[in-house]
């Protein structure tokens, strides 16, 4: 059966909706993703599972939401973006209803870059406010300043916390548009790659059991929800982990407020000898757990709900 061919509304609506779901769902676990990977001098944190317990501890449920606003607001045009390009891409290179090897890997490349525009600025905006947390239990007093429970004291007299508001109106003043995109280059390098090994391996993976008349898998066939859920949680583990060490770089240097002893960059190359020459090789794979077990169910849930055709029917209610 042929791919049913999608209007480009459509196609945004049913990006929108996918990532908002699929952030909702696994916020917390990037949350503790963030804290990790910029953890240089006091180890606050033990892993992903200890992340989230302190945070929960310390700063309450909502403690692992911090900067789930600013993601849920972007994630809608940063996803929408993303699917909608690739599929475009992919229609523009097909041949014949075929779509060759370096077809999915170049339609997968021009998603990706496609998509900065937008992630670039909710990433910088997101990471300060998850990582403000970290900060302040790096910086209280005592072995472990994020398991002890809030005193009274602090109940009445918070720490004043940054907002998306507070952090985006310094950054316009102070950097001018240029702030929101720093690490701009950092980001793609990321996502490119990301989406590069993403959207092939998803296509494949979704197209398995469905043959064309070659004989080959059928990357083009419309596939049931559950095998394009399994294909994106597939797909999204491997792109996730295979792009770990670039995600380091990327939030070391997209991260403003840094601990005391913690390294700042000049850029990305400084930021890898640094990195290196500090923590050692292992330090590149912060994080990995952390981000296989967001992007899995984030890119299954997207692709499942992607496919469900959200955007058709409410074009179709709204016509």
């Amino acid at each position: 059966m042929g791919e049913k061919k999608v209007s480009l509304p459509a196609k945004l609506i049913n990006g929108g909706v996918a990532g908002l779901v699929g952030v909702t769902c696994v916020f917390p676990i990037d949350l503790a993703k963030t804290r990790l990977q910029n953890q240089q001098g006091i180890q606050v944190y033990k892993g992903m599972l200890d992340c989230l317990a302190k945070t929960v501890r310390s700063e309450g449920y909502f403690g692992c939401y911090r900067g789930a606003a600013v993601n849920l607001t972007l994630v809608t045009p940063e996803k929408a973006i993303k699917l909608a390009a690739n599929d475009v891409f992919r229609q523009k290179l097909s041949r014949d209803g075929h779509l060759p090897l370096w077809g999915e890997v170049l339609a997968g490349c021009g998603a990706g870059t496609c998509q900065v525009v937008v992630t670039t600025p909710m990433e910088m905006l997101k990471i300060q406010l998850q990582d403000a947390g970290r900060l302040e239990a790096a910086a209280a007093p005592g072995p472990a300043p994020s398991l002890a429970p809030p005193s009274s004291q602090a109940h009445s007299t918070p720490p004043q916390r940054p907002s998306a508001t507070g952090i985006t109106l310094n950054l316009l003043k102070t950097r001018g548009v240029a702030g929101l995109y720093k690490g701009a280059g950092a980001t793609l390098m990321r996502d490119v790659p990301f989406s590069m090994i993403y959207f092939p391996l998803f296509a494949n993976l979704n197209a398995l059991g469905r043959e064309s008349a070659g004989g080959q898998a059928d990357v083009q066939a419309q596939a049931p929800f559950w095998q394009s859920f399994v294909a994106g949680c597939s797909a999204g583990s491997v792109a996730a982990v295979a792009v770990t060490p670039l995600d380091v770089i990327k939030t070391r240097l997209q991260t403003l407020q840094k601990g005391a002893g913690e390294d700042t960059y000049r850029g990305i190359l400084d930021c890898t000898r640094r990195i290196m020459r500090r923590e050692g090789p292992s330090a590149f794979l912060k994080g990995a757990t952390c981000r296989a077990l967001v992007i899995a169910p984030l890119f299954g849930i997207a692709q499942g709900v992607y496919f469900l055709g959200v955007g058709e029917t409410v074009l179709g209610l709204l016509g």
